[in-house]
């Protein structure tokens, strides 16, 4: 006779394990032993019982990663999608209350998948729409303004520590996906992205969340401001990255951006004339 802790361990094995069919012939070990606690009857035997609860559980998260995920699914097609879906649950099924969690590692897993040999791209996809997600339910920060900038004294410039809002990411890599997400976010028909080597940057201002690939002078900067660095750094990285005679031109346009899209923080979490950040 099992006890409860067998019990619960039997039926998670059921639940989150590969979908069975409704055939007895064939399963493993604990689909033998559900027959112990799972009555059969003429209308539905104990196989068919538990696959009510194994394929909710499917379907579930199924629906959940397609609103996650629309443009792999829209790459992939509905069957390629669902099967995809059902390999990475059995390969890591969720381990959090918050099924905010449940898509964290699909991109990670994909790289090794079949489907990532037909779409070589769908993997940079797959990460760029998480991040998307990740970005919207990254905590708040007050984040510095142009106005408030240039409230800041010339000479203090070069020692401000500045770095980026939470809900930044960086995605460096070799397709041009962001154009992929763009056209299926629009509702139009996407091509087959070029293959070119580019950082895309996600961020949150308000509630709606941005893309958009990045100049060549910006990505190793933005880096270093990630990382929580001095105005003076951030300068010296576009220099390095760009040999354009007029730098000053180009750092004053990068800031502008950076400042009108909300994407930088002071480094000491305060900004000016604000009280400490909550």
């Amino acid at each position: 006779m099992m006890n409860l802790q067998e019990l619960q361990t039997l039926v998670y094995q059921l639940v989150v394990g590969p979908r069975p069919g409704n055939s007895e012939n064939g399963h493993g070990r604990p689909f033998r032993e559900i027959r112990q606690i799972i009555r059969s009857d003429q209308r539905l035997t104990a196989i068919e019982r538990i696959n009510i609860y194994v394929n909710a559980y499917f379907y579930r998260l199924l629906e959940c990663l397609k609103e996650e995920f629309p443009a792999t699914l829209a790459v992939l097609g509905s069957k390629d999608f669902a099967g995809l879906v059902h390999d990475y649950l059995v390969w890591r099924p969720p381990t959090e209350p918050s099924i905010f969690y449940a898509g964290r590692y699909l991109a990670e897993f994909l790289r090794n998948h079949f489907l990532a040999y037909c779409r070589p791209f769908v993997t940079e996809l797959v990460r760029l729409e998480r991040a998307t997600l990740e970005s919207f339910h990254a905590p708040e920060a007050p984040t510095l303004t142009d106005k408030e900038m240039r409230a800041i004294p010339a000479h203090e410039w070069p020692t401000i520590e500045l770095r980026s809002h939470p809900g930044v990411a960086i995605l460096r890599g070799e397709w041009r996906i962001s154009e992929v997400l763009s056209a299926v976010e629009r509702g139009d028909k996407w091509v087959e992205p070029a293959q070119e080597t580019n950082a895309v940057i996600v961020w949150r201002r308000g509630t709606d969340v941005h893309y958009r690939i990045l100049e060549d002078a910006e990505t190793d900067a933005l880096i270093l401001l990630q990382q929580g660095t001095s105005f003076a750094a951030i300068c010296e990285g576009i220099a390095i990255a760009n040999s354009s005679s007029d730098q000053v031109t180009l750092i004053g346009r990068l800031l502008a951006r950076w400042l009108a899209d909300g994407i930088i923080v002071r480094g000491d979490a305060r900004s000016p004339g604000s009280a400490a950040a909550q």
